[in-house]
């Protein structure tokens, strides 16, 4: 009787002390799916200071670079091993004509941005540059194409610019314009967002409008096109439908666009730096239904492809709040703080668990706009906390998703709650476990028991990335105030793995 009394005395101390516990299995099955490294890929817009300020810079700036590309911001993301990079937009691409940006660079013609600030951009960023940037970065390009303003003759011309090897006025152009060899590009959008800024078109036309484009932009040798269809935005099933009825397996993905705001409304988001308890709770609530939207939507797919041949692709997901006060509110610039990495972290581990449905996905966006990975300011640039998250899932890239059961206590807020624990979990081709964990709860440690069936393991090591307030960011005066740390809470109890868990944070265990 006095043990059992004992018991309940310090599971009484640990709830009050504001710890909490979870139970999660991991299972090595015969499962043949792969955790696509696509995944983690990256968006660059034409917004802002992503690419004018961001990756492309004043020739005069004192920064290391080649060409106008920074290099800093290069060697950042290759540390990372960003999969694919995908440009030019977003809504920009709707209006952008690819030949406006491919010769001499002070011969080219000035557009409007008129998506994004109406500003006047000189084109000195186009197809070269940015194909040269993805080979810096040693990441596969992603281009989106232009059906809302554009043509058939357009698109099928600019494939035909950088896949072709053989003879023709267009390739003769490539070749003028110093690239005698084929890209071989083979990620490929059919426009972007048809549904609103790329033409507002009905699901209907916009599926028609696929067919008749994807006809005309062709396979050449050494260069199989992965043509990427408009997909819907958030809940939008007819659209879903519609498509995956319509076109089928004409397709090698069809995206899905899903943002998380804070305050669930366009019209007023909500800081990215000033938030209550409360509205960090609802912020994370919203991010959660990245869940809901990615299941009914794979089921829609599951109807027309039961093989799973047409790809979900996300290439654009983040958090939106209202733009830093002070900046210009069409170039969307938002800091990043410890609420951002566990949005970040959260969704990838929603994809890793969907990974025989979402192959590709894009963080909206690298530089200076959204959801940033790298922010700058003339010579200064620093890593956010979402890249750090970045840095940390790495790991999962092309490795082998393992099943997991998670039971998790709830993170409650006024009388709601949802799950406070995520993870996802992986082995790679040195067989290796990495299980990447998320604690949502704002307060409570929570600890964590794992049975790992079929996998051998000995020893266990991590890194956190965590901080005192969720309203943590990193700035220029303090670029390092959020940064990863070794982390020392897991332990093998005999064939479990214990770890404890801090409130809102991230954490990565390697299992060898």
């Amino acid at each position: 009787m006095k043990k059992i009394i004992l018991l309940f005395f310090l599971l009484a101390v640990l709830i009050d002390q504001g710890y909490s516990q979870a139970t999660l299995a991991i299972t090595a099955d015969d499962s043949k799916l792969t955790i696509s490294r696509h995944i983690y890929g990256q968006f660059a817009e034409h917004l802002g200071h992503c690419i004018y300020g961001g990756f492309w810079v004043d020739p005069n700036l004192p920064v290391a670079k080649q060409d106008r590309i920074r290099l800093d911001i290069v060697e950042a993301l290759k540390k990372i091993k960003i999969p694919n990079l995908r440009w030019p937009g977003g809504c920009f691409a709707d209006e952008y004509h690819w030949r406006d940006g491919i010769g001499v660079a002070s011969q080219r013609p000035k557009m409007v941005n008129t998506n994004w600030g109406g500003v006047t951009e000189d084109n000195s960023f186009g197809t070269h540059e940015f194909l040269e940037l993805c080979g810096l970065l040693k990441c596969e390009p992603y281009i989106t194409g232009n059906v809302g303003s554009g043509t058939v003759d357009e698109m099928s011309k600019w494939v035909e610019y950088l896949n072709f090897d053989g003879e023709s006025p267009t390739t003769s152009l490539r070749k003028t314009n110093g690239h005698p060899a084929p890209f071989k590009v083979n990620f490929w959008g059919v426009g972007n967002e048809s549904w609103g800024c790329g033409g507002n078109m009905t699901a209907e036309f916009y599926s028609d409008q696929f067919r008749r484009y994807a006809s005309f932009a062709k396979d050449y040798p050494g260069a199989p096109l992965k043509k990427i269809a408009t997909g819907p935005s958030d809940g939008d099933y007819h659209w879903m439908e519609t498509c995956m009825k319509n076109i089928g397996t004409r397709m090698w993905g069809i995206s899905l666009h899903n943002y998380t705001i804070p305050t669930g409304s366009w019209s007023k988001k909500g800081s990215a730096t000033s938030f209550s308890d409360d509205e960090y709770f609802k912020t994370l609530k919203n991010c959660l239904r990245m869940e809901e939207f990615v299941t009914k939507h794979s089921a829609i797919m599951d109807k027309y492809d039961a093989a799973k041949k047409v790809a979900l692709v996300v290439d654009e997901w983040g958090i939106w709040t209202d733009p830093e006060p002070g900046t210009n509110p069409g170039f969307l610039y938002q800091q990043n703080s410890l609420r951002d990495a566990l949005i970040a972290a959260t969704t990838l581990n929603i994809f890793n668990n969907h990974c025989d449905r979402v192959k590709m996905a894009n963080l909206a966006q690298t530089v200076n706009v959204l959801q940033a990975l790298i922010l700058t300011d003339k010579e200064k640039m620093l890593l956010t906390p979402t890249y750090h998250v970045f840095d940390l899932y790495k790991v999962h890239q092309d490795a082998k998703y393992l099943h997991i059961q998670l039971n998790s206590p709830d993170f409650e807020s006024n009388g709601d709650k949802i799950p406070a624990i995520n993870v996802s979990a992986s082995i790679d081709s040195n067989k290796v476990i990495h299980i990447s964990l998320v604690n949502l709860d704002a307060h409570k440690n929570i600890s964590i028991r794992t049975g790992l069936k079929g996998l051998n393991w000995k020893t266990v090591t991590g890194q956190i990335l965590n901080s005192e307030k969720i309203t943590d960011i990193n700035t220029f005066q303090n670029p390092d105030k959020l940064k990863l740390a070794s982390f020392t809470g897991a332990k093998k109890a005999g064939d479990d793995l214990l770890a404890e868990l801090p409130a809102h944070s991230v954490v990565v265990l390697t299992l060898k």
